[in-house]
């Protein structure tokens, strides 16, 4: 018989737990089968009378077999104890990935990115001259809290997506199904919670600086950011999606390509339909002045209705309940960037900066949820959050280690900080050539907005390495918590950075900033 010394070595090879059936060899099958036979076994008394539990074992879809074995026996020793916890490889799918491929894979749904942002700054544009923006300035106040929160909740859905699809959550269709209803369902109460608590932010601002109130302006200002907040999500949720499933098709990382395509499409989206839906609230203003809220309680009353979807999810179920802090506080900070560029273009000699202020935000932010995803996926794949792992380091990381050390997540910070030049490189020649904004794009303007660009994303990837692992040792899942923050932090670097270099380009001389018209 088989002694009690030997059953504990067969459990504990190599720091991996097997099952152990206490019998002959030849009953245990082939190891690719998807179900082991829960046995039990009582050993005679001459065995220590250990008894032996094999539960059930599945295979993912990476090919990782998750096994696991209960053996109980009240004479364990501390060596036992001790290897039980070592983890097997780290999973062959994050190491296999090269810088080049890295920026490959990176490239094309980063530059889509950005022409989305331009194509966002464009817009801005042209619907600032509009009566709504004009008659009703609160709106103006209002985008920068409204493409936060796209940026915060579609982002965090791809990320939280992106993470299911590569630890193999998303492989069965009932197992995608709730994931996706789940998902979409959270999203939407989200969306319309945080676009009426946008819009409250937008009505105090616009408050504050000279004291008038108008109750009109106030229910248009709430119908148009819930009405936008709720759609926009919508749309952009059922494309992230598409990408997602696609990309795992196609054998593409959904981690390099969701979240930029998220950004390209969502300030884009967001902006037209704000600019839209406010001009035709405001239009029915005068004549049908029930129209606005009745508009908003409509988005209201379903509320009840994603709340009980989302429940069913036990993944968005615990989002549904704790996710709240990270997006409102995301909103609040976003918030004060939205009031540094207010103060900044209504000076007619930085006027110019409305354009340049989404395409600088949303490249950071399009970057630094690059990075936090990939991260958050590289700690999934070694546990489960607030488990001590040795891809959680348990200090405050040094930029050395963030930058230039060996691992995959510092060599796609590496990847994703050289996109940085020739990204806005070519999004700047895109504006000038299409005439758009106030600005001439001198030398001296170039290397100030280059300087502000590469400050942002140098400081967005470090806290990021810093935000995620700091979550993860705490038990919280960085999907749905470091992405908020680390967007509303983009933009108010960028914004903060991009407005001292204006002040810096207009002290020094360089009146090429100045309005052109």
């Amino acid at each position: 018989m088989t002694s009690k010394q030997e059953l504990k070595e067969a459990h504990h090879t190599n720091g991996v737990v097997l099952p152990v059936v206490a019998g002959p060899i030849d009953c245990l099958s082939s190891p690719d089968r998807e179900h082991l036979v829960e046995s039990s076994e009582f050993l005679g008394p001459e065995e220590g009378g250990v008894e032996v539990v094999v539960i059930e074992s599945r295979a993912n879809a990476k090919g990782v077999r998750e096994e696991d074995a209960l053996l109980e026996n009240g004479s364990q020793t501390t060596e036992s104890d001790d290897t039980s916890t070592d983890r097997g490889p780290e999973p062959s799918s994050a190491l296999k990935e090269t810088s080049f491929s890295i920026g490959l894979q990176v490239l094309f749904p980063f530059l889509l990115a950005g022409f989305g942002t331009v194509a966002a700054g464009m817009v801005l544009d042209i619907v600032q001259h509009w009566d709504v923006f004009r008659y009703v300035t609160e709106v103006f106040i209002l985008v920068p809290a409204l493409l936060g929160l796209k940026g915060n909740l579609e982002m965090t859905l791809a990320s939280r997506l992106s993470t299911a699809a590569n630890i193999g959550q998303m492989d069965a269709p009932k197992e995608l199904w709730q994931m996706l209803t789940g998902n979409m369902a959270l999203i939407q109460v989200q969306a319309t919670v945080v676009g009426f608590l946008a819009s409250i932010a937008a009505v105090i601002f616009g408050w504050i600086p000279d004291g008038h109130f108008s109750i009109r302006h106030a229910v248009l200002l709430c119908a148009s950011s819930v009405a936008t907040a709720f759609i926009a999500s919508l749309v952009l949720g059922m494309i992230m999606i598409g990408v997602i499933i696609g990309s795992r098709k196609m054998g593409i990382n959904p981690d390099n390509v969701a979240t930029p395509i998220a950004a390209s499409l969502g300030d884009l989206i967001t902006l037209a339909l704000l600019s839209g839906i406010s001009w035709g609230l405001y239009i029915e203003l005068e004549h049908k002045p029930y129209v606005n809220p009745l508009v908003c309680a409509f988005f209201v009353a379903l509320l009840p209705l994603w709340i009980i979807i989302a429940r069913r999810n036990p993944a968005t179920r615990e989002v549904l309940y704790s996710g709240w802090e990270p997006v409102i506080i995301a909103m609040a900070i976003s918030s004060v960037g939205g009031l540094i560029l207010d103060k900044t273009v209504s000076d007619p000699n930085f006027a110019g900066m409305a354009v340049f202020t989404p395409v600088i935000n949303g490249v950071g932010g399009n970057l630094v949820a690059v990075q936090a995803s990939r991260i958050s996926t590289y700690l999934h794949m070694s546990g489960m959050p607030g488990e001590s792992s040795v891809t959680a380091p348990r200090k405050c990381p040094s930029p050395c280690s963030t930058f230039f050390s060996s691992d995959v997540n510092s060599r796609s910070a590496r990847v994703l900080f050289l996109l940085v030049v020739p990204g806005h490189l070519v999004f700047l020649y895109t504006i000038s050539s299409m005439q758009a904004g106030h600005t001439t794009l001198t030398l001296i303007f170039i290397v100030f907005y280059m300087t502000a660009a590469l400050l942002q994303v140098l400081i967005l990837l470090y806290i990021a390495d810093w935000m995620v692992h700091w979550m993860w040792r705490r038990g919280l899942d960085p999907d749905n918590f470091s992405i908020p923050y680390l967007t509303a932090l983009g933009d108010l670097l960028g914004t903060g950075l991009l407005a001292l270099s204006f002040h810096i380009l207009w002290l020094i001389g360089d009146r090429d900033t100045d309005v052109g018209d």
